[in-house]
């Protein structure tokens, strides 16, 4: 027995099924873990639902693949049924999912197709076995399901996965146009129809399961990113920053801190409300990721408060902090005040704030829209002049 042969016969639908089946299982592992961790969400919900009655059905299509089981009018019936009953819920799903905010998926479209599908099934239930030839049997819901793909296939504006989503469906397509040749056509005289309508299945779930997969790794990823990123300026929150400053210190040796308060911050909260503030807390997160991007990194302390970190051994901390201090002042309508302090051996990084805090209230208070080093800084700043100076004289 060929390759050929082997996937054409029996063994090749029960192999396939199987296939299907181990698909279903994993999404189905998959679906119950988004439902378990987002229970307002319903579609999930409906996946799980829908995945075991597909998982029944392949097993019931390698029930009958076994030498004397016989299939009857009404069991293709139902297999037919059940097929694209599945077919509408799990595209009405994955359309759910991947449709973008701006474009709201509604569920009529859906809800007549399943009102059709039973209006065929009953013409069809209407036309007894009797009255139809082999050939034409299930002739109407079969072309049906070719109508039910076609239609969607043509309506996938705003479909976030459409490349991918549109080649899930494709295979389907395929799979019920090979189906329908080998069925009504050329009645398993051709192995690559039979073939094609054994694996085609298989391809379509495993696009389906990539499809899901993919969502399921942005949602952790989503997680992840809100666990570690300020919501309103989407720099890092100041547990992760505190962790990302240790890394960088156990990497570079020496850091900076720079410590920025936006000046009047309560004042322009009263009196021009708290979108307009947040607007510009914003603007001025930006200016401080820009501008620590490649050579540190940025954090929201709290409030109106946000932290630089240089780690660059090249670049001056304070020469970063005016840059800063400058742009905010032409770019935004507020202005900020900065305190700067230098990691020193033995130091936290708790410590290294708190000390370019304490720069900051310097600022702060003495006139405000200006950069203060902290004193331990000003004296390694003067000490290292002054070797300097040294060096240059001796030489």
């Amino acid at each position: 027995m060929t390759i050929l042969q082997w996937l054409a016969g029996t063994t090749g639908q029960i192999f396939a099924s199987a296939c299907v089946m181990t698909i279903l299982v994993l999404m189905l592992f998959m679906a119950v873990k988004l439902y378990t961790s987002y229970r307002r969400n319903r579609t999930y919900f409906i996946l799980i639902v829908v995945l075991p009655i597909v998982i029944i059905q392949n097993g019931a299509l390698i029930g009958l693949s076994f030498p004397g089981h016989m299939s009857s009018y009404y069991s293709d019936l139902a297999q037919s049924f059940i097929s694209l009953l599945s077919f509408i819920i799990i595209n009405f799903v994955f359309m759910k999912l991947y449709t973008g905010p701006s474009t709201k998926l509604k569920g009529m479209p859906f809800l007549l197709m399943f009102i059709g599908l039973i209006l065929v099934t009953a013409a069809q239930i209407s036309i007894s076995p009797e009255n139809s030839t082999a050939q034409t049997q299930l002739l109407a819901i079969d072309f049906y399901g070719l109508i039910l793909n076609f239609i969607i296939l043509l309506n996938l504006r705003g479909i976030d996965q459409r490349f991918n989503y549109s080649a899930s469906l494709i295979v389907y397509f395929i799979y019920q146009l090979s189906d329908l040749a080998d069925g009504y056509v050329f009645h398993g005289k051709v192995p690559m129809l039979v073939i094609l309508s054994h694996l085609l299945p298989v391809i379509y779930y495993s696009l389906l399961f990539l499809l899901l997969f993919e969502w399921v790794l942005e949602r952790l990823l989503m997680t992840f990113q809100s666990s570690i990123t300020d919501g309103l300026t989407s720099l890092y929150n100041r547990r992760h920053f505190n962790k990302k400053a240790e890394q960088l210190l156990r990497d570079t040796k020496k850091i900076a801190i720079i410590f920025c308060d936006i000046d009047n911050f309560k004042k322009l909260n009263d009196t021009q409300g708290h979108h307009k503030a947040d607007g510009v807390l914003k603007q001025v997160a930006d200016i401080l990721r820009e501008e620590t991007a490649g050579i540190g990194t940025a954090g929201r302390y709290g409030g109106e408060e946000l932290l630089g970190l240089v780690a660059a051994p090249n670049v001056k901390p304070e020469v970063v902090a005016e840059t800063i201090r400058s742009r905010v002042e032409k770019e935004t309508m507020v202005t900020i005040s900065i305190g700067i302090s230098a990691s020193r051996e033995g130091a936290s990084i708790a410590e290294i704030v708190s000390q370019a805090d304490e720069a900051m209230y310097q600022s702060k208070t003495t006139g405000k829209n200006k950069v203060t080093l902290h004193p331990s800084m000003r004296q390694r700043t003067r000490s290292s002049d002054e070797t300097a100076k040294r060096s240059s004289q001796q030489a």
